[in-house]
């Protein structure tokens, strides 16, 4: 990225204790003001966003390496994307789509029948969160197929509504206390390699032999002929960033085909080049009946998608679809902007460019710390699974330690698991070369801080 203009400095710099005045000030309006069941990872508060950092109101700039969960892709104010938004406000900010349409949605839907695996016909619908999405999603397979099971996996995250957090693996935070949630959900084993059962021979389960387990599961606690859809993530985000064994995607998918379910790809964390293609899908070459998309896909303006077979969703009746805000044309904007900019940068390049760099400085560093279980991941998404050292028992305290002291030294890092003792990476894809590797000197730094401190007492070392 030698030549990308940035508009703010490249640079972390930390001008105050963290986190400073005005930041510890917002916190207390917030306290008044916001609802406690909204947490934040970090305790300072954004001021400006350009590239690879996010400067606070303090004055503070941090390396990001979290993107907004992913959103930021592009950069948290691109300058195409900026535009495009400005231009669109100055014509109009909202109309409906289903009194008014316009051609902004359209464009979007185009794009993505473009983009998306395979080359079939291809509908979109658009709406406002992931969360929706996938709803949307369910709701298009239950009316294609006249079934009502959903099948989905270990370790899932598909949001926080009702029926989404039905499809979540995790307890705390996402479903604790919130129930009782949407029926007909049913949850099989993933394919988790690093903390995977080995074969009676010794050897590594395979994605084969991960697929046959689940579908031998769905067959006898569900039956093929009542599942409406399987959902998953081909690289799950929430939790762990899990890649599947080799083989597994594509086995779950045949096997839906073959049995008339709809196979839907969760590829709202994954999508828009963030694992070095523009689905993670295609790593592989699965192609989903359905695939549902948001964070990255418009540059941080709040739009998702469900795109999909278009005699699967066409086959819903008029008004079964949609929402007020879906597919907003100021959001429908920034993403034509926001892909159009991946494509001139080559960002699928880019990630796998990042992949390279994070992943030889983490490998060396697991080397010699004994508390990295595992580095894994593809493109700009990668994940370091923190353990107790000796051992395969995850380590979450650990985990907490390890972004608390990259935060104190100007480094923004999100974590993640069911376990909660994932560190996870997602850095704006426009990040500097050298601004990554420095965020990544700091991050080991506080890894291996933590590997040697009294966090670790009574662990085996």
């Amino acid at each position: 990225m030698a030549d990308f203009a940035y508009r703010l400095p490249q640079e972390r710099r930390l001008v105050t204790e963290l986190p400073g005045p005005r930041s510890a000030a917002l916190t207390e309006r917030r306290k008044r003001a916001v609802g406690a069941g909204v947490a934040s990872s970090v305790p300072v508060y954004a001021a400006d966003v350009d590239g690879g950092v996010v400067v606070d109101v303090d004055g503070n700039s941090f390396i990001d390496l979290g993107s907004g969960i992913a959103v930021t892709t592009v950069g948290g104010s691109d300058s195409a994307v900026v535009s495009a938004v400005q231009e669109q406000v100055a014509h109009f900010t909202h109309t409906c789509f289903m009194v008014t349409p316009y051609e902004g949605y359209v464009a979007v839907a185009e794009k993505l029948a473009d983009i998306t695996p395979g080359d079939h016909e291809k509908r979109t619908v658009l709406f406002n969160s992931g969360a929706e999405a996938v709803e949307n999603a369910i709701k298009i397979a239950r009316n294609a197929t006249g079934r009502s099971a959903v099948v989905v996996f270990d370790h899932a995250y598909h949001g926080r509504t009702n029926l989404t957090m039905a499809l979540t693996a995790k307890n705390l935070p996402y479903k604790d206390g919130f129930g009782p949630f949407a029926p007909d959900v049913h949850r099989v084993p993933m394919s988790y390699p690093f903390r995977e059962g080995m074969n009676h021979d010794g050897t590594a389960v395979t994605g084969t032999q991960a697929a046959e387990r689940a579908i031998a599961q769905i067959d006898k606690q569900v039956g093929a002929h009542n599942v409406a859809a399987i959902i998953i993530e081909p690289i799950q985000g929430e939790g762990g960033f899990i890649v599947p064994a080799p083989g597994f995607l594509p086995a779950i998918a045949q096997w839906s085909r073959d049995n008339g379910i709809v196979f839907v790809a969760d590829e709202i964390q994954t999508g828009f080049a963030r694992t070095g293609d523009w689905f993670a899908c295609d790593a592989e070459d699965v192609v989903p009946d359905l695939i549902t998309l948001a964070k990255g896909m418009a540059g941080g303006m709040p739009l998702a998608a469900v795109t999909g077979r278009a005699e699967l969703i066409d086959a819903v009746h008029g008004g079964g679809l949609g929402g007020t805000y879906g597919g907003n044309p100021v959001a429908c904007a920034g993403a034509l902007a926001a892909i159009a900019r991946m494509e001139k940068l080559d960002l699928c390049g880019r990630a796998r460019e990042i992949e390279q760099i994070a992943k030889s400085r983490l490998n060396a560093a697991a080397a010699d710390i004994d508390v990295i279980g595992e580095v894994r991941g593809r493109g700009g998404m990668i994940a370091v699974e923190l353990i107790q050292p000796g051992t395969r028992d995850p380590h979450p305290e650990a985990t907490r330690a390890v972004a608390a002291k990259a935060l104190e030294q100007g480094v923004i890092v999100l974590t993640c698991g069911t376990y909660g003792n994932v560190v996870r990476l997602l850095p704006p894809l426009v990040v500097s070369d050298d601004l990554l590797i420095e965020g990544l000197d700091v991050l080991i730094g506080a890894i291996r801080a933590v590997a040697d401190a009294s966090i670790l007492t009574g662990a085996a070392r």
